[in-house]
């Protein structure tokens, strides 16, 4: 109660504070509530947790609530805030007679634009996400909040821009005089020039990172370091890495062209390397590529294709990884219900890796026959493109599911087939009410995930009902 009491007083204070400022500056405020709840069937293909001591819950209740606010001096100069409480029903904020209340602040930057330019400069924690065609929902290497410093700008007034920075992904040390100066902080340096043409758009760019080896790495994914670092890292003596500080680097082009309308297509090429310097088993660089079309010229609805393709391990794994190393990814194809990006509601997804897999994606988009009421289709077949080898090897060493997961990271000899039927209806111009449903069928390898995993191992099914409220 005396919790409840802190967060009341807290918005009261907040209001206050809106309504002193509201005399020389403007107070913008938008935000969305999500209130969904997820029946699954065989989670994960297993039912089980990732390490498969636990059965998991097939019924959660989610809620969502997040609420951003502009404070804005003038059209060049704005700072926002964002605000967000997200939990199960029954656990932390969302439990009854609840003493803890968790409140936190996803987004709080400053933006403005130089004097008498056009150059617009970002300051502080903000949505972030590297260069990717806008058909794959999101980017495969980052696409999160940071702490960053971006400028942008025009070069050539509607043809070529400039956007680059400085990102501070993580720092485990603090500025209090205390700590000693250690390698623990990830940093990164980023350069995007959009091409703006007449039916095309072109997004070269680029990005170099400095890992120190004391960083906190688990903040990315599995808590193990996956994305960035190689399964010989840990299994072979001497165990880690070589060098304090190690650099990642990243090329690529994101590629949009409508001048076929109502026909778009949409590319994308990138190369990923890091720890070139260090022992050969923690060496990473890979590829990725991705490609799609559609057709918009019907009303009722928007047929899609798109396809991608990814390196993976190779036979061995003292001799570094194959798959192209990555930060925090959301990349999705049409929505499809095996990949995590671009779902409505929380945790709806399987979460197979585009990186070390290849595959296809077919669907039916924005389909409407009645008024206010939309559907989607989305078929996907994904297989892996990892030697059985090398992911065997890790999961003997290191235990299943630990580095490398059952239905996530796929061999050669896997796949995983997933269809999703999505539906909106509109009760109202900003709240809607969505069902999603998704069914997945992977063919696994005993020999790499063992006979306990294998047996389990069944037909995944999801469906999730809920509201969306946006003002």
């Amino acid at each position: 109660m005396k919790r409840l009491l802190f967060v009341a007083s807290f918005f009261t204070l907040l209001f206050g504070m809106f309504t002193v400022a509201s005399a020389t500056t403007e107070i913008r405020m938008v935000g969305d509530a999500r209130i969904h709840a997820n029946w699954y069937a065989n989670y994960q293909f297993t039912g089980w947790n990732r390490d498969g001591t636990e059965t998991v819950d097939p019924v959660t209740i989610w809620e969502r609530f997040r609420l951003r606010t502009d404070f804005i001096a003038n059209e060049s100069l704005k700072f926002r805030l964002g605000l967000k409480v997200e939990e199960v029903w029954g656990h932390g904020t969302f439990t009854a007679d609840n003493s803890d209340v968790s409140l936190e602040v996803y987004q709080a930057y400053l933006k403005f634009k130089w004097p008498d330019t056009d150059i617009e400069i970002t300051a502080g924690y903000q949505p972030l996400a590297l260069p990717q065609s806008a058909f794959f929902d999101g980017s495969i290497v980052f696409d999160s909040e940071a702490a960053a410093l971006v400028v942008t700008s025009p070069l050539i007034d509607d043809t070529l821009a400039i956007n680059a920075g400085f990102i501070r992904f993580l720092d485990n040390g603090q500025d209090d005089f205390t700590t000693t100066q250690v390698a623990d902080e990830l940093d990164a340096y980023f350069l995007a020039l959009p091409i703006t043409l007449d039916g095309a758009t072109i997004v070269p760019w680029g990005m170099v990172a400095v890992a120190g080896i004391n960083g906190n790495y688990g903040a990315f994914g599995d808590g193990n370091g996956a994305e960035l670092f190689t399964a010989g890292t840990y299994m072979i003596a001497p165990v880690g890495l070589k060098n304090n500080q190690n650099v990642y680097w990243w090329v690529g082009g994101a590629f949009e062209v409508d001048a076929l309308d109502p026909i778009k297509l949409y590319a994308d090429v990138l190369y990923g390397e890091g720890n070139s310097g260090d022992r050969d088993k923690s060496k990473r660089w890979g590829w990725f590529i991705d490609g799609a079309i559609e057709y918009t010229g019907l009303d009722m609805l928007t047929p899609q294709l798109s396809a991608w393709w990814s390196s993976g391990e190779d036979g061995s794994t003292r001799n570094g990884s194959e798959r192209m190393p990555y930060l925090v990814s959301s990349w999705n194809s049409s929505t499809s219900f095996l990949f995590d990006g671009g779902q409505e509601f929380e945790n709806g997804f399987v979460g197979v890796n585009p990186i070390g897999s290849w595959g296809i994606t077919a669907s039916l988009n924005d389909i409407s026959f009645i008024e206010d009421l939309t559907h989607r289709l989305t078929f996907t077949y994904a297989r892996g493109t990892n030697s059985k080898t090398a992911l065997r090897d890790a999961n003997l060493i290191l235990g299943t599911n630990n580095f490398f997961i059952m239905g996530k990271d796929l061999t050669v000899d896997e796949y995983v087939l997933g269809l999703s039927f999505d539906h909106q209806y509109m009760i109202y111009e900003n709240l809607a009410l969505i069902a999603e449903t998704g069914w997945a069928h992977g063919e696994f390898d005993k020999d790499v995930w063992g006979r306990r995993f294998y047996n389990q191992a069944s037909d995944m099914w999801k469906v999730s009902l809920g509201l969306k409220y946006q003002f």
